[in-house]
């Protein structure tokens, strides 16, 4: 059996290297969070109907009013990400079969994960979904 030498410069230096790669790929392959908010879509208030949805297919979000207040919900569905479609009662995904309340808590499966909520802020006569 061979013995390589080496010295305490080399451990050192091979250890110092490591480390300062390890932290550059963590910052790298760390996403980066701007900290502003991004305002996903915007509308008049009075576009949402009492106890209605206004739907933003291409955004999908629905934004939702009822006696509390506005609300947005996602709609794309937690089971595997089809978009989910609105109706009197529920939201129901056309993929799988899975149902949701107007709340967005899940009635029956095969999602698991009730749909994802936005914030909504009324600014005078305009609500801004933001995400």
């Amino acid at each position: 059996m061979e013995n390589l030498p080496q010295s305490r410069r080399t451990f050192l230096t091979t250890l110092t290297l490591l480390l300062a790669s390890g932290s550059l790929l963590v910052r790298y392959l760390t996403p980066r969070s701007s900290g502003k908010r991004r305002v996903i879509v915007s509308a008049a208030a009075a576009d949402v109907p009492p106890g209605g949805a206004l739907l933003f297919r291409t955004e999908r979000v629905a934004l939702l009013r009822d006696d509390t207040g506005f609300y947005a919900l996602s709609l794309v569905c937690t089971h595997l990400g089809c978009t989910v479609t609105v109706t009197e009662d529920a939201l129901a995904c056309p993929c799988h079969g899975s149902r949701f309340d107007r709340q967005g808590k899940v009635l029956k499966g095969p999602a698991d994960r009730s749909l994802e909520r936005f914030r909504v802020e009324v600014k005078g006569e305009r609500i801004e979904v933001v995400g």
